[in-house]
């Protein structure tokens, strides 16, 4: 489910913003690429110790190929979208790791917040050629606020209350 979830939500996004332009990446940021750095970290959990990284490494090539299979002059944007995902899905990994003695949803949200400021970076500046400061803020604050509220939904339908893990 989560799978899907994550799949449905990054060729939207991809899509929208071959078809709409930059300024729609804002409005995706808050929808669908909060979603995707939340239900990374719920991927994260269930498969950490079971090939993680070449795990996320396919599910974010899978997004990818989907956006360009379903939309050729998407191209462009789908390999921004592949190399921002995997640039800030390994600097969400990281951080989620680090922080695995916090209670989940600081978990979330700090790796969250890391990985919003290298997507917001990468991607608009990849997709369109350039640096985009309004674009980069403007999705940099529409992830963390899009992630925060995923999370809270995704904690109450999935994950539930958890204590802190042990150390």
């Amino acid at each position: 489910m989560l799978i899907l979830l994550y799949l449905a939500a990054i060729v939207a996004a991809n899509l929208s913003v071959a078809y709409f332009g930059p300024y729609v990446s804002i409005i995706n940021s808050f929808l669908f690429i909060g979603l995707d750095i939340t239900t990374r970290d719920a991927l994260h959990e269930r498969w950490e110790g079971k090939h993680l990284w070449a795990k996320m490494a396919l599910l974010i090539l899978a997004g990818s190929v989907l956006s360009w299979v379903l939309n050729r002059d998407a191209g462009r944007i789908a390999l921004a979208s592949f190399v921002a995902f995997a640039a800030a899905g390994a600097a969400d990994t990281v951080v989620y790791h680090l922080m695995r003695h916090q209670p989940k949803l600081r978990r979330v949200n700090g790796s969250n917040t890391v990985s919003a400021a290298v997507d917001s970076v990468v991607f608009p500046t990849l997709a369109f050629g350039m640096l985009m400061p309004t674009i980069v803020a403007g999705q940099f604050l529409a992830k963390v606020a899009g992630g925060y509220i995923w999370a809270l939904l995704l904690n109450r339908l999935f994950w539930r209350q958890e204590q802190v893990p042990q150390r």
